[in-house]
């Protein structure tokens, strides 16, 4: 594998570790950014883990959880890595365990490979750009990619799984449901999932279509989309009709759709 790939996988793994540090105990100390989104100790101590190994790559990193630089510094970025050091902190915080760590390396303005790790189930998902896989751990230190199951999108058989997010359902997504329903004349299935999770069904033939029509930024989607391009799928800006791309001006995503119904 690609030396980048498995210094991320080793990254969101320990991270992982740490995250779960912090959900086994009693305390989370929940702050509130100036956006209103929670923050906790565990987001604080997996940025800190993440940074330290893929410092090492000397490619560098947008992180939710580091200070953002304007993108006068960052356009020359030819490679960078984004950075969601715990993904889902909402559902952390419900301790229902659909949270991750997402990480992907940007090559370009596309994504060239990524990982999301879920650590409350230690099943980790990867995706080299040709190819992606998902391996259920046995422990943090028990990674072994020949232990791996590649995956791939699904064929639809009887319902459209549409998956759905468990604190963004909108009207929006509502009407888009219902237009699906009714163009394809198939019963509609609702999966809701928490987190990047949501591309990793689609990804693995769990789900059909994931329509996103809420706000997102690069870090929630970046790995996804590796993962799904990975695998064949593309993740389309509604904006532009194009494969939504990374390192903009802004660093707040456009609505997406990832399909693998045509």
């Amino acid at each position: 594998m690609d030396k980048r790939l498995v210094t991320a996988i080793r990254a969101s793994i320990v991270a992982g570790g740490e995250i779960m540090e912090v959900y086994n105990s009693a305390d989370f100390n929940i702050e509130q950014k100036e956006d209103d989104s929670p923050l906790t100790v565990a987001d604080i101590r997996s940025n800190s883990v993440i940074n330290q190994y893929l410092n090492s790559t000397g490619i560098p990193i947008i992180s939710e959880e580091n200070r953002q630089l304007d993108y006068e510094e960052r356009k020359a970025w030819d490679l960078c890595w984004i950075v969601d050091p715990l993904d889902g902190t909402k559902e952390f915080i419900k301790r229902n365990g659909e949270f991750t760590v997402n990480i992907a390396l940007i090559e370009d303005s596309l994504p060239l490979l990524g990982v999301i790790f879920v650590p409350a189930k230690n099943i980790i998902y990867y995706g080299d750009g040709e190819n992606a896989w998902k391996q259920k751990l046995k422990d943090a230190e028990n990674f072994d990619h020949s232990k791996s199951t590649k995956i791939g999108p699904g064929k639809i058989d009887g319902k459209i799984r549409v998956v759905g997010s468990r604190s963004h359902m909108n009207k929006d997504t509502e009407r888009y449901i219902a237009t699906l329903k009714e163009h394809y004349n198939q019963e509609i299935d609702v999966v809701s999932r928490g987190s990047s999770l949501k591309f990793c069904l689609v990804a693995e033939g769990v789900a059909d279509v994931y329509p996103r029509f809420a706000p997102t930024m690069e870090w929630d989607t970046a790995a996804g989309q590796a993962i799904c391009n990975s695998v064949g799928l593309s993740v389309v800006d509604k904006n532009t009709g194009e494969e939504m791309i990374y390192n903009r001006p802004q660093l707040l995503n456009s609505h997406f759709l990832v399909s693998a119904i045509g």
